[in-house]
């Protein structure tokens, strides 16, 4: 069930003729009663908490946009919203693009991308990066040989499958390389372990010098400013997209979509809270991930060949 995988958060042209424009309507009336309640999952990069927080004011315009309730679910780990999702539990999500790629793999064309973030600087990408703590000696992913690495979560694009694919096209094998790796379960647990000690260095999500999950976190007061220190960067990933399911019927997706695009003008406060990063939503295509998707395939059969 969902709610034992995920943890629930508080949460155009005039028509041609009279005859079309009651096929409209009754559209419209259709998909609302079918769902008077709709369901949006988000992966767990953070902690829960925080991601009520950020995701309520959505939840609210939402409601007042569509016409009906919208409950934000933050998933227990990437897969769990993938598997929401797959069961129709979910009719839309915001994944990760390895998330994604995890999606495809389970669903086929049965998942539809609709948007991604646009950010502040027109960018829609960002990067993983390796980082360290500030006052170590590592300076490079050379530094690190022998020493004990933290992923974020096995379906994470920038803490897993982007550095384990960029790293061993620089000819450093992961396993090999280090003396121990494991997964953190977030990013904020990956900053968390590399500054208490229990690991050397991990790999988290970086946009720019203002923005990304360590800045987030000294934004948040939960670790110091300065405290860390990035010694890798790999190339652009697309930003994460937001999805929905093929059996969403199509004038419920086109409202939802509208609405997302629309944020900037009619909800920038609403913008803002999701990310201080992100100037607008712009439309996602399926295409925008398929680098990403043939990565953590990759990925997955290096792991399948030591399995």
């Amino acid at each position: 069930m969902l709610s034992r995988r995920m943890g629930l958060l508080a949460s155009a042209s005039l028509l041609a003729t009279p005859l079309i424009q009651t096929r409209g309507a009754q559209a419209q009336a259709d998909w609302r009663s079918r769902f008077r309640e709709l369901r949006y999952g988000v992966i767990g990069s953070e902690n829960e908490r925080d991601a009520i927080a950020r995701l309520q004011g959505l939840s609210v315009h939402a409601e007042r946009t569509l016409g009906v309730p919208m409950r934000i679910f933050r998933g227990t780990d990437y897969a769990a919203v993938v598997e929401a999702l797959r069961s129709e539990q979910l009719e839309f999500a915001h994944l990760g693009p390895a998330a994604y790629a995890l999606a495809r793999r389970a669903m086929g064309e049965g998942v539809i991308p609709l948007l991604r973030h646009q950010a502040n600087d027109g960018a829609e990408g960002y990067y993983s990066v390796i980082f360290v703590k500030a006052d170590s000696p590592f300076q490079s992913l050379a530094d690190l040989r022998g020493r004990s690495f933290a992923f974020a979560d096995p379906n994470s694009a920038s803490g897993f499958a982007a550095p384990g694919y960029f790293m061993r096209k620089e000819g450093v094998d992961p396993a090999r390389h280090f003396s121990r790796t494991g997964f953190s379960g977030n990013h904020e647990q990956s900053v968390i372990a590399v500054l208490n000690g229990t690991f050397d260095a991990a790999a988290t999500f970086w946009n720019n010098e203002q923005s990304g999950n360590i800045q987030r976190m000294v934004e948040k007061g939960m670790i110091q400013p300065g405290t860390t220190r990035i010694i890798w960067r790999s190339p652009l990933i697309p930003n994460s997209p937001t999805v929905t399911r093929a059996g969403v019927p199509e004038g419920l997706r086109a409202a939802f979509v509208r609405m997302m695009l629309n944020l900037h003008v009619e909800a920038p406060e609403v913008l803002a809270q999701i990310s201080t990063n992100t100037a607008r939503i712009v439309p996602a295509r399926h295409e925008d991930y398929a680098d990403l998707i043939a990565m953590t395939e990759q990925n997955q059969a290096q792991r399948r060949n030591r399995s």
